[in-house]
């Protein structure tokens, strides 16, 4: 407290009075002076407080504009001398044509002018603190821009000017063009001079910096000119996946130039260059050149290259439709080529003799047709072509679902091309379902399955397909050929998936008649056990009449008595439990077992009920006696066509139990036969099949085609009655397309069709035309 109390309160001094006399020429004088020593760095002896009060005075004393206008003629001198000192001496001569000279002498020119920049800026640093009070004072009331941007606008009116201006943009050109060229230049000097460009402004009314006004317009014509002939070089010297790693890198390229020395907002209109110049006036040449486009990458599985092709694509707006096109062309044309080969044997039927054994217990595969294989191939060929394409879309594409979208419409274009597809695909899922498949499990069967289902997607007549796959389907149950149930429903249930119930309702239908018909059987066998048994032991399937799409009218067919007997008892049984139902025998779709004794041992035959029927005929003829085929024919009653084709199976194919007079493949009306008592076989038990699962030839498939044709018509009537049942008024155009929509899940149909259809139920009273003759009312 005492030592406070000792030091008393503190006093303030009145400021030292200045002598009151003051000259401003003599300040300007002393100050140009000193500010000159900073222009030449010698200012190292000067006093920054008593500088800074000349021009505090000088601004103090109304002589702002004195020091205002003297401050930037001395930075204008200054500019002048380092201009003429430092950056006019770097000009290039152009006396050399070599590159790498051209580059040294302009990386002169772009170190002179960054070295005069950063000279300039220190200096105009220095000044801005020296003049500080007048630019907050002075510059307000003048409105005149402050010192350091006033020093910006001198360095461009005696640095950035004509011709210096012109030569710096050059240098910058050349710079990067023979970077373009693969040489290496210096970009740190590049980059220093383009943020000289970048920090300096043209004026304020344009908001435009000197790079804007200058060089970016000049680079990105000198661009223009570039990538316009490179991508003609390119295209000339390059085949499809180099042209895409060169155009590639040059995009990787000119986006690290922007990046590292140039301005980002350059990028845009840059990459705009490469992609008007290099990719959109070559996308379809490079995509179909020869042995190297699009065809040769999928070909060649070169998936990086068709990765690359996709990513450049769709950097452009006619990439992709491009892409998409060529795609759809490529799919199209494989697959009229596997179409062509498919139909490359029409109508021919070659017994295939797969594999013939040799020695006791070798398997002999059953015979194939020709036609039967190429539907085989076929349907293979068609997945091996959607893998290969799935697998590209994946890995190459992105799984981009407007490519997806073009690979779907050109399988579906090419598949329903072929209008043997929906009965080849039937063909192949029935190979696949049958016994005796060696060398696949049942998961690589149902993976097959699951990729057939995926062709099958793309069917049009879905309904043609229905069709040929009951009845495939239907040759399976009854003769035991499938692999297995469970394999049979799984198949029923994906069909189910992507057709509807109604779709798989007969097919469903038909399982449940087989069921039936096995507990039918154990309830027949108890009934002749507690009876007198028939002499032939009988097997039989009842099957519904509407599930099952066979005829059903009774296949002509005269019995032998003993089977007549075994067939009339079952009936009796069946009618007995079942009253009001009408029994058809089928024996066209049976088979049985039958010991046959021949010279050199008993062997059983597997053979058709038919077989059966004809073999049972030479029980009675002498070895030396023969039978022909009117009489056989006259004996049995079988039609032509199938008495032809079992007696072939019988005298004409592999295990010939008859003999053919003349021998021959082909069964003639005026052939003849003989019981064949010489035949031997290695095996004890043989089966004699008859040709089965084969492609139709033209005639079958014509009456295919009308029996479908007459259905469709029903269909479609009963698609209409159902519309206008439901609506009651509709006009002519909204039925069309709803009967269209309702019915494009089984066939596309033809909008003249159904008009046809609509005059039928009009005539029928269940429809009437309306007065305006474009609308139509529903009648009770």
């Amino acid at each position: 407290m005492s030592s406070a109390a000792r030091r008393g309160k503190p006093t303030i001094k009145p400021p030292r009075k200045h002598n009151v006399s003051f000259s401003a020429e003599k300040t300007w004088a002393t100050l140009s002076n000193n500010i000159r020593e900073i222009h030449n760095h010698d200012a190292s002896n000067l006093s920054f407080e008593e500088n800074y009060r000349f021009a505090y005075n000088m601004v103090l004393h109304k002589e702002g504009k004195m020091l205002y206008d003297g401050v930037n003629k001395l930075v204008a001198e200054n500019l002048d001398a380092l201009a003429k000192d430092r950056v006019i001496p770097t000009f290039p001569t152009g006396g050399s044509n070599d590159p790498m000279h051209q580059s040294q002498e302009g990386d002169l020119l772009l170190k002179a002018l960054r070295s005069t920049w950063d000279d300039h800026i220190g200096n105009m640093t220095k000044l801005g603190q020296l003049l500080k009070y007048m630019d907050r004072v002075h510059t307000k009331t003048a409105n005149v821009p402050e010192i350091f941007p006033a020093g910006l606008a001198l360095f461009i009116k005696h640095i950035i000017r004509p011709p210096i201006r012109d030569h710096i943009i050059t240098a910058i050109l050349n710079q990067i063009r023979f970077e373009r060229d693969g040489y290496t230049i210096n970009q740190s000097s590049v980059k220093g001079c383009v943020d000289v460009l970048k920090s300096l402004w043209v004026d304020e009314a344009s908001n435009m910096t000197v790079y804007q006004q200058y060089l970016e317009p000049a680079f990105l014509r000198e661009s223009e000119i570039f990538y316009k002939a490179e991508g003609l070089k390119l295209l000339e010297s390059c085949d499809a996946p180099d042209f895409l790693i060169r155009v590639e890198s040059r995009f990787e390229n000119e986006d690290s130039r922007t990046h590292h020395y140039l301005h980002r907002q350059t990028a845009f209109p840059l990459q705009k260059i490469l992609q008007d110049n290099l990719l959109t006036p070559h996308l379809s040449t490079v995509i179909s050149l020869p042995n190297s486009g699009l065809d040769n990458m999928i070909d060649s599985d070169k998936i990086s290259d068709l990765s690359r092709l996709f990513q450049l694509f769709t950097l452009v707006p006619q990439g992709l439709p491009c892409l998409k096109k060529s795609l759809k062309n490529s799919i199209i044309q494989r697959g009229k080529e596997i179409n062509r080969i498919s139909l490359g044997t029409e109508g021919s039927d070659i017994i295939v003799d797969a594999f013939e054994g040799k020695g006791k217990g070798k398997a002999r595969p059953p015979v194939i047709s020709q036609t039967l294989l190429l539907a085989l191939k076929w349907v293979q060929d068609v997945l091996d072509i959607k893998d290969k394409f799935d697998f590209v879309w994946e890995q190459a594409f992105k799984k981009n679902r407007e490519v997806e979208s073009a690979l779907n419409e050109a399988f579906e274009s090419f598949i329903n091309n072929n209008e043997k597809a929906p009965e080849y695909i039937s063909l192949f899922i029935d190979d696949n379902l049958k016994k005796g498949l060696k060398g696949k499990t049942d998961a690589e069967v149902d993976s097959v399955l699951d990729k057939t289902i995926t062709v099958f997607r793309y069917l049009t007549d879905k309904d043609v397909f229905d069709r040929y796959y009951k009845t495939h389907l239907s040759k399976r149950l009854l003769h035991g050929r499938s692999v297995s149930d469970d394999a049979e429903r799984g198949m029923l249930a994906k069909l189910k998936v992507e057709s509807g119930f109604q779709f798989t309702q007969k097919m469903e239908g038909m399982f449940n008649d087989m069921k039936l018909s096995a507990d039918t059987m154990k309830a027949y066998k108890s009934h002749i056990e507690a009876t007198t048994p028939p002499d032939i032991e009988l097997s039989v399937i009842v099957m519904t009449a509407t599930y099952w799409p066979m005829t059903h009218a009774e296949s002509a067919c005269t019995l032998p008595l003993a089977m007549s007997k075994s067939v009339g008892s079952f009936e009796q049984f069946y009618l007995s439990r079942h009253s009001g139902r009408r029994l058809t025998l089928q024996p066209s779709l049976g088979n049985a077992d039958v010991k046959v004794s021949f010279k050199t041992k008993k062997i059983e035959l597997n053979v058709s009920t038919l077989a059966l029927v004809i073999l049972l005929l030479f029980e009675d003829v002498d070895d030396d006696e023969f039978l022909t085929y009117l009489e056989i024919k006259q004996a049995t009653s079988i039609v032509d066509s199938e008495l032809q084709r079992n007696l072939q199976s019988l005298a004409c194919a592999k295990f010939k139990v008859l003999k053919k007079h003349p021998p021959g493949r082909e069964v003639n009306e005026d052939d003849s036969f003989s019981f064949n008592h010489e035949f031997t076989a290695p095996l004890s038990k043989i089966k004699i099949n008859t040709i089965s699962s084969k492609v139709e030839s033209n005639e079958e498939r014509k009456e295919t085609r009308d029996r479908i044709d007459e259905e469709r018509k029903h269909q479609t009537e009963a698609c209409i009655v159902r519309i206008m049942k439901d609506r009651k008024h509709m006009g002519h155009n909204d039925l069309i397309n709803e009967v269209t929509r309702q019915l494009t899940s089984r066939f596309q149909p033809n909008p003249l069709g159904i008009k046809k259809r609509i005059e039928g139920l009009i005539e029928r009273e269940y429809l009437e035309r309306c007065e305006d003759r474009k609308s139509y009312n529903y009648l009770a």
